[in-house]
């Protein structure tokens, strides 16, 4: 990783505790954008957002081949796996740490990430996850959604290979500490190197699979909603029609870009599922891998979220509970905490965090080999700005 550090490791104090107190008061007001581009060659890139009210302490995690890996629920016997990929993730952990505990393998917990077969896993918002659970046997081996990303990433390489390996595994929506005791309110994204692309989604408790067409995600209502969504919006194209006859008068347009004006506006996750495909599809294909991330990068710039676009007042927006420590945020305003683009073919991991807008880069192939996990604060890895005054 070649990376420049904002400020020096041992200065990023974490405020565990009350990160996952406002994760908490949160919890039904985080938004994600998720997509997969498609260059002239039709390799996949995937370019991923996430909202929220506050800027959380995340980390950035490699994980290598052969580390042993665990996920155990309740009571029954715990699934143990011997990772077949190395992957590097954003991370959060489920509870808060223990004052002096390290942060590892145990603790933290994939929101995005990509192996080094080129599988990526997204984790997103789904408030209406939760729900009754499937009964198991006393012996029944089965998985923690919460470590479902480590499971995938880990030990798979295709989206074909994942649903086989979900089909005979039970998934357990637990109730995670750091959510203050709530079943994961989250759905998931699975792409593959093909392109190919499964969601997982968690209805009232109930699991479906479903092939992706289009490679877009964002958040409720269930996806076959969103698919169904996209029939009311055949008329879409990117051909401006900059002329028009209305009796005598013959109208033109001041300029290009009206072929835009039937895409929906706002920032909710139905008008963003909207936008999500018609940029997808839209946006011109480039040949080479390098632009085509810069063409990713140019597509997420339009699901970016400034702090203040939208608020929530307690009288009309959604409800908010004050949390010590954060008594700043009196009309919580959601913006964009960080966006990700990932080259699924180079296995190239870029990122970017609220407080600029240049990218860094994990190049996973050239640390596959490595043998030591290994965890980072997101904060320190982003790449300060450039000063380039003494060129002049």
């Amino acid at each position: 990783m070649s990376l420049c550090l904002r400020q020096p490791l041992e200065d990023h104090v974490i405020d565990w505790a009350g990160a996952a107190a406002h994760f908490l008061d949160q919890e039904y007001e985080r938004m994600c954008t998720s997509l997969i581009y498609r260059d002239a060659s039709n390799r996949p890139y995937l370019g991923r957002t996430l909202e929220l009210s506050v800027d959380l302490p995340y980390q950035v995690s490699f994980v290598p081949q052969q580390m042993a890996m665990s996920s155990k629920v309740g009571d029954q016997p715990a699934l143990t796996w011997q990772n077949n990929h190395a992957f590097i993730a954003v991370t959060m952990p489920a509870a808060v740490p223990a004052n002096g505990s390290p942060l590892d393998s145990t603790i933290l917990k994939v929101v995005e990430g990509v192996n080094d077969a080129g599988l990526t896993f997204s984790v997103q918002a789904y408030s209406q996850a939760g729900g009754p659970q499937p009964g198991l046997k006393e012996d029944q081996i089965a998985l923690s959604a919460a470590d479902l990303g480590a499971y995938v990433l880990g030990n798979h390489a295709t989206v074909a290979d994942v649903k086989e390996a979900l089909a005979a595994l039970p998934v357990i929506l637990e109730r995670v500490p750091i959510l203050g005791g709530l079943e994961m309110p989250f759905h998931y994204v699975v792409h593959d190197v093909s392109g190919a692309s499964l969601v997982i989604e968690f209805h009232h408790g109930v699991r479906t699979l479903y092939d992706n067409p289009v490679g877009v995600m964002t958040n409720a209502p269930p996806f076959s909603w969103h698919l169904v969504n996209l029939n009311n919006y055949t008329f879409l194209s990117n051909v401006d029609r900059s002329t028009s006859q209305f009796m005598d008068y013959k109208a033109i347009a001041p300029g290009s870009g009206i072929a835009k004006a039937g895409l929906p506006a706002s920032d909710n996750s139905v008008d963003r599922f909207i936008r999500a495909a018609y940029y997808a599809h839209y946006a011109e294909k480039q040949a080479d891998p390098d632009k085509a991330v810069q063409m990713v990068a140019h597509i997420m710039n339009n699901f970016d979220r400034p702090r203040g676009i939208t608020i929530d007042p307690p009288d009309v927006g959604s409800g908010h509970m004050q949390i010590e420590g954060h008594e700043g945020d009196a009309i919580p305003t959601e913006f964009t905490t960080w966006t990700s683009v990932t080259d699924l073919n180079r296995r190239h991991f870029y990122l970017r965090d609220s407080g600029g807008m240049r990218y860094v880069q994990i190049a996973l192939n050239n640390i596959k080999d490595a043998n030591k996990f290994r965890t980072l604060p997101m904060s320190a890895l982003m790449s300060p700005v450039a000063d380039v005054t003494e060129m002049f």
